[in-house]
């Protein structure tokens, strides 16, 4: 079984029955009817199950085979109580997966039966019929949670008959029940997660900074674990959930999905900045509104006061800050040797967790996307004099080649909020049936190459981001929230992006709020990840955060598959939100 932190059950496991058959022992004279109309089958079903090619060595009509499969308990006990005037036919006992909670469902992932594949790779451990894990903890924890087989040696005649015991059964072993496994997940906070990405799409991640337990994990669109469980017709809703091929329920956007992280990497640019003496706490650059690359192009920025600090340009999301700042990095060794810079920041941003997978018990994860110089050598391979530190600025505003997880994102706020170091995030606290802890790994500090003086600065750019800059949508009351928006560009509405952590010192929570189509940071990603912080905080919705609790359970942008974009309402709803609260 899996229960969440609180130990709410999240999965349990409920009986199910295969009825096999010998059939050299069935009866020829059995009442056939009957016996259809009990299983609820038609003659031409019974006679298809039971008519085998029996030039398969596959098959014998002396041993037995499966005949029905995923008999429910109910319709079971009516059949058993006439299961004497069958003979040849006889229940095997099974257990599948029951989801008492319809969340969680790209978390929990979903079993299968087993192909011919995987049978001949096991080495005797899975067998026709079997089922196993397919995605999320069901299969990244398949070898604890399946548990072990029970051994009965048995003496068959030449024909595999069955006819009695080997050496008294002295060699034979019980099965052993698979292990029990508290998640790290809030299963509340995990369904609060769930309504407020209601028609989006997108994903938030929660992590506990002091562990790096996982305390929600959401991706949207989702489904209801129940509606793939193995006792139903599970063919017609995997056919219904894989035909959305726009909202693609089945991907878990959390761990799979590819986004540029936008203005949130301002904050872990400007430690690593920092840190390699590009930057100081009090380091200005002028911005009149844009960054002139050259005498032809320039980036624009929008309008806000001076960046008069690294606190200041992550307050007002500076982008010609970032512009300066990433052009200076790249040429730390020289105009001419941009990739000694650039492979420079990559080697910190490894460190941070980006660019390969952090190692989540799920192996769905994927490492994200950070360039490097050969990345960029080959990309301008047929430049005469090579690239330069202006082909790529749009890396310092998390833009451009840069890809991140959702999971990477929340990874990153954890290590703000540590100032300097988390631990592999992870979604199994503990287990409950056996003495042993969990992987090592996940108790093992990951320590940052960053001065724990350049953290103040930053934090303290979040905490006005929050409090009197771009991310105001989270502020809350008694609540010391320190996040930063981002806003990242897209061909059509733009993505909205949050990542912060709560309260300032001390923090319990770590957030990553990623909204597709979701506008600017402050929109829609902003506002999700203040009502999550205060759900797990307080766990209840103040009344100060009804306004934006209201907003984002009733927004859509998503509907029967066609994007929805109202970005100019929520921008005046927006503005007279802050009116009122000024």
């Amino acid at each position: 079984m899996i229960v969440d932190r609180n130990e709410k059950l999240m999965v349990t496991n409920s009986p199910l029955y295969d009825l096999n058959v010998i059939y050299r022992n069935i009866d020829p004279d059995m009442d056939t009817l009957s016996f259809c109309r009990l299983l609820n089958i038609d003659k031409t079903q019974f006679l298809t199950n039971l008519n085998k090619d029996w030039k398969n060595p596959l098959y014998h009509k002396s041993v037995p085979f499966t005949f029905l499969s995923k008999i429910r308990p109910e319709a079971f006990s009516k059949f058993y109580e006439h299961l004497h005037k069958y003979p040849g036919f006889y229940p095997v006992l099974k257990s599948i997966r029951s989801y008492p909670h319809s969340n969680a469902a790209h978390v929990l992932g979903y079993l299968g039966e087993v192909n011919w594949n995987i049978i001949n790779k096991s080495e005797g451990e899975y067998a026709p019929g079997d089922y196993i894990g397919i995605s999320g903890l069901e299969k990244g924890m398949e070898s604890k949670l399946k548990g072990r087989k029970g051994i009965s040696y048995v003496l068959q005649d030449n024909l595999g008959r069955q006819v009695g015991l080997f050496d008294n059964g002295r060699l034979d072993s019980m099965a052993v029940s698979g292990v029990d496994m508290m998640s790290s997940i809030d299963l509340d906070l995990q369904k609060y997660g769930e309504e407020l990405l209601r028609n989006k799409r997108g994903a938030i991640v929660a992590i506990e900074p002091s562990t790096g337990e996982i305390l929600a994990m959401v991706s949207a669109p989702s489904y209801d674990p129940n509606s793939i469980a193995l006792d139903k017709n599970r063919s017609v809703a995997f056919d219904s959930l894989l035909s959305d091929t726009i909202n693609r329920p089945f991907l878990d956007r959390s761990l799979i999905a590819n986004y540029p992280p936008g203005s949130i990497f301002k904050p872990v640019f400007s430690l690593i900045a920092m840190q390699k003496g590009i930057a100081r706490a009090n380091t200005a650059f002028y911005c009149d509104g844009a960054y002139e690359i050259s005498a032809t192009k320039a980036q624009k920025c929008h309008v806000h006061p001076p960046a008069s600090s690294i606190a200041a340009a992550i307050q007002y999301s500076c982008n010609s800050y970032y512009y300066h700042l990433m052009r200076q990095f790249v040429n730390q060794y020289g105009f001419k040797n941009p990739g000694r810079g650039l492979d420079t920041l990559v080697s910190y941003l490894h460190d941070f967790g980006l660019g390969h997978k952090l190692g989540i018990e799920s192996p769905a994860e994927i490492a994200g996307f950070v360039p490097d110089s050969k990345y960029y050598n080959h990309l301008y391979r047929r430049e005469v004099n090579g690239w330069k530190a202006t082909y790529m600025l749009s890396i310092g505003i998390g833009q451009g080649e840069l890809q991140v997880t959702t999971l990477q994102m929340a990874n990153l706020a954890a290590i703000i909020a540590n100032r300097g170091f988390f631990y592999t995030p992870h979604l199994i606290k503990k287990y409950l049936n056996v003495k042993e802890d969990i992987d090592p790994k996940y108790r093992t500090k990951h320590k940052m190459r960053i001065d724990n003086q350049y953290f103040e600065p930053v934090i303290q750019g979040m905490d006005l981001a929050v409090a009197a800059g771009t991310a105001r949508a989270a502020t809350l009351t008694g609540i010391p929230v320190c996040g930063k928006t981002g806003t990242s560009q897209n061909r059509g509405k733009d993505h909205s992006v949050f990542f912060g952590f709560a309260p300032r010192d001390n923090p319990k929570i770590a957030i990553a709020v990623y909204v597709e189509h979701g506008g600017w940071g402050g929109e829609t990603a902003t506002p999700i990840a203040g009502l999550m912080i205060e759900k797990f905080i307080r766990g209840e919705i103040s009344p100060d955060m009804k306004f934006w609790e209201d907003r984002m359970l009733n927004k859509v942008l998503i509907k029967d598959a066609v994007l929805v974009t109202n970005t100019l309402e929520d921008y005046y709803a927006y503005i007279l939100y802050c009116s009122n609260d000024s």
